[in-house]
């Protein structure tokens, strides 16, 4: 191949042997060890109760977060109750069960659970098929639980309109699928040579170039770098979330990642980036510890008091991150209650000092927890 023809990183005579400045990233690796310790720390400290209500939140921003990247919306209350279920943590009431969330679920505790057990082609395989459960990705038919078969043309990633359609990347042919991901794991699995976090990097970053699947390659893809995080870590409880990190970045990240897979196998300056990111996430991370230490702090103040169901349900909502502002109308809407009821409950919480009249409130009044140091 001439190498004006070779436009992407697999098509290099030297791939895939990665290389990177180990000076250049020492600095913010440090940084991100430090900060890796300094939460695991912390999380010990809580007990065993916090620490799974800090899972569970943690892990449900990470589901919702890695589908929005790729413009899914899951829901919400779905994906918690899901996780809940297979965490055996009780919220309460929990959802009804949703075949595609309980596959992007078990795909993520999968990965960070059981991050010690090896990596395999079928391991993969089981993910992508409990992800697209019923073998459409959209409303196209896909391949699942299989390599991509490229029966419809190279795998590209594109954008825009279809008449004007920008084409950022094209993915390793079909027919290379197996050698490619028999390297691949066979480095993820075996190879020390990488710092673990460092190996986390590469890893997102190798496997979405080899971009296996017809559909999920990112998903996929951040769940194995989540594996390898775990793995370095050495914890399968997870108190951060990359994905959620990644999509506040989003559009950097997509940059990122086209300027490496059409640059050389220097991958320095992804690993930075990654690395920048990481250690993002990890400082994002004391915000959770934060709201899960206000809740409990909540709960201790609450302790003894007589709340029927529907008050405990609004008041985690509350709790959990209230989207708007809580009216009567919406309380009764959403414990399926009458009007005069759902008054009822929040006249008792106002008497008990436990929710206040939001000085904002507009036309309606609406109410918000009273907060407590």
């Amino acid at each position: 191949m001439k190498s004006e023809d070779k436009r992407y990183i697999w098509q290099r005579n030297d791939w895939p042997h990665w290389v990177y400045d180990h000076k250049r990233l020492a600095s913010l690796l440090a940084q991100v060890h430090l900060a890796q310790g300094h939460l695991l720390g912390r999380m010990h400290d809580l007990g065993m109760d916090l620490r799974d209500q800090a899972t569970l939140r943690v892990l449900t921003e990470d589901v919702l977060k890695t589908s929005e990247i790729e413009g899914e919306k899951l829901n919400p209350e779905s994906v918690r109750s899901s996780i809940a279920r297979r965490l055996g943590v009780d919220i309460g009431a929990l959802a009804p069960a949703d075949r595609h969330v309980d596959g992007v679920v078990d795909m993520v505790l999968d990965a960070t659970q059981r991050h010690n057990t090896a990596l395999t082609a079928e391991r993969l395989f089981g993910w992508h098929a409990a992800m697209f459960p019923t073998g459409y990705g959209g409303l196209s038919k896909i391949r699942v639980g299989d390599w991509r078969d490229d029966a419809q043309g190279p795998m590209q990633v594109v954008s825009g309109p279809v008449h004007r359609q920008k084409v950022h990347y094209e993915a390793p042919p079909a027919h290379q699928l197996d050698a490619e991901m028999a390297d691949f794991l066979l480095w993820f699995n075996v190879d020390q040579h990488d710092d673990p976090v460092v190996k986390a990097g590469l890893a997102h970053l190798w496997f979405v170039t080899i971009h296996p699947f017809e559909d999920g390659n990112g998903r996929i893809a951040r769940a194995v770098g989540d594996m390898a995080l775990a793995r370095a870590e050495k914890s399968a409880q997870r108190y951060y979330s990359l994905s959620a990190q990644i999509q506040r970045e989003r559009k950097d990240y997509y940059d990122r990642l086209e300027a490496t897979q059409k640059g050389d196998l220097d991958v320095t300056d992804w690993l930075e980036w990654f690395l920048a990111c990481l250690l993002r996430a990890l400082q994002g991370a004391e915000e959770t510890l934060s709201a899960v230490l206000t809740k409990a702090r909540f709960w201790q103040h609450c302790a003894g008091m007589p709340l029927n169901e529907r008050q405990i349900k609004l008041l985690n909502k509350l709790l959990d991150g209230f989207d708007g502002k809580l009216t009567s109308s919406k309380w009764a809407a959403i414990a399926k209650c009458s009007q005069d009821t759902a008054l009822r409950d929040i006249t008792e919480l106002l008497a008990r000092d436990v929710l206040k009249k939001s000085e904002a409130s507009g036309r309606s009044t609406s109410y918000e927890l009273v907060v407590r140091p």
